[in-house]
């Protein structure tokens, strides 16, 4: 691939886990409208519960959530009854509507939890939430959390689905991005849960990490494999140093240029695809039985907050500092310090610091980014059917996409807009074409590639 094909369509874009994206929220969407929104749910609609835990006993360089280090459990401690008592007042507001069909801990490290703790949280939040009978209980553990309690705990809480930070094995990766973690530390996590009953693992690695090279991504990828996973997640390091103050910690002139992550990306995927993996999206992968991959073959896949899922729930309810959630209405965000969070739930019961109401237009080009981020490709029938006339822009601008394309990474037909196996790796940069707010507001991304 020439170096001024990556440079025309590796510009910073958004990841597209949502639209609109996170940096046009606003703080004209507060506890009223949520609260209002959640009245309106109806009574067979299915709920997927996000739990966020901001916090880690380490602070990784390369990361971009919302979190912050403690050394003591006293924060989490103090943080854990106002989760319960937002989870309290959501179920009030829906008043037995909806029932939920997975429950989400991530973080931060949700695998710092104590055991009691943990149990309680999958507990309360079967109660309050009708769960269904296919109920799925997925976390994030950092395998320098766990003991043999908390393996346990995991267990007796249901967990069903785990999924475990790799980042990259290699100890002068590990020591640049501050992330010790050895092969066989992650290799027990895995089989300690397999042991108790977990059905699903997913392993997540990184490329573009400082020191990375296409040799050491593949051993990486190899010793990944070595542990079997159901998926693997092939990220993209997201160095946004203006928005993660921590990752100015990173050296970056040892960080790789875009021609260097593509070769990383490439090679890393070959290899996971080698080995029988079905390649999902723009970066998952899954054993062909795998749900993530049957979704997919189906043009059932999704995309939210966690990536791509097959969680098709209408309403996700955040719950936690900085939570998102989604209801057909629109987003909503809670408050993002732990401290402002405790307050606003301990005087009204929410915490909603801004979100956005959905347009009919956000809805079409939402529902236009996600089948590309997720099929590669748009019905234009399907897309007829379901928006009418108002469909018509889109298709002008696809067309125009179409034909001004002098590097055939998209294709049109008058069926059916689609991206190139060329285009693939930019399929964010084809999917922002479509993304009216880009360009507004003060949000900065990461590069496409």
């Amino acid at each position: 691939m020439s170096d001024t094909l990556l440079s025309r369509h590796s510009r910073p874009v958004p990841r597209y886990t949502s639209y609109p994206t996170a940096p046009h929220f606003h703080a004209g969407i507060a506890d009223a409208d949520y609260a209002g929104w959640l009245g309106t749910v109806p009574v067979e609609t299915d709920l997927s519960l996000y739990v966020h835990v901001p916090f880690c006993d380490r602070l990784c360089w390369f990361c971009g959530c919302h979190t912050k280090q403690v050394l003591r459990y006293d924060p989490i401690a103090a943080y854990l009854p106002s989760v319960h008592t937002e989870m309290e007042t959501v179920a009030r507001l829906l008043d037995g509507r909806g029932g939920a069909t997975a429950l989400h801990l991530g973080g931060g490290s949700p695998s710092m939890l104590q055991p009691d703790d943990l149990i309680a949280l999958s507990r309360h939040a079967r109660e309050l939430f009708n769960p269904r009978r296919d109920f799925e209980f997925s976390i994030e553990i950092d395998p320098n959390d766990m003991t043999e309690d908390r393996y346990d705990a995991f267990a007796a809480a249901g967990v069903s689905r785990i999924s475990v930070g790799v980042q990259d094995f290699n100890p002068k990766v590990q020591e640049a991005i501050n992330r010790i973690q050895t092969f066989e530390q992650t290799r027990a996590v895995v089989e300690g849960m397999r042991q108790r009953g977990v059905a699903s693992v997913n392993l997540d690695v990184l490329y573009g990490l400082p020191h990375q090279t296409v040799e050491t991504v593949e051993a990486t990828i190899d010793l990944a494999l070595a542990m079997n996973p159901d998926r693997l997640a092939l990220f993209g390091y997201a160095h946004v140093p203006w928005m993660k103050t921590h990752q100015r910690m990173i050296d970056e002139t040892v960080l790789p240029d875009a021609a260097e992550r593509l070769r990383q990306s490439t090679a890393a995927a070959a290899r996971i695809e080698a080995a029988g993996y079905v390649a999902i999206g723009i970066d998952h992968f899954a054993r062909s039985a795998d749900r993530l991959a049957v979704a997919a073959g189906a043009g059932k896949l999704r995309r939210n907050f966690q990536g791509y899922t097959t969680d098709d729930a209408p309403a996700l309810i955040g719950l936690g500092a900085s939570s998102i959630g989604s209801l057909p209405q629109g987003y909503v965000q809670n408050v993002t310090a732990t401290g402002e969070y405790i307050r606003a739930i301990k005087e009204r019961g929410l915490a909603i610091a801004k979100g956005i109401a959905f347009s009919d237009e956000d809805r079409l080009r939402g529902w236009v980014i996600e089948r590309l981020m997720c099929d590669f490709a748009i019905s234009i029938p399907e897309l007829k059917e379901r928006f009418g006339k108002a469909a018509s822009p889109v298709l002008a601008e696809m067309s125009y996409a179409a034909q001004g394309d002098a590097d055939g990474i998209v294709a049109f037909d008058g069926q059916s807009f689609s991206v190139t196996s060329l285009g693939r790796p930019f399929v964010r940069s084809v999917a922002s074409a479509f993304d009216t707010y880009l360009g507004s507001g003060v949000g900065r991304h990461s590069v496409a590639v």
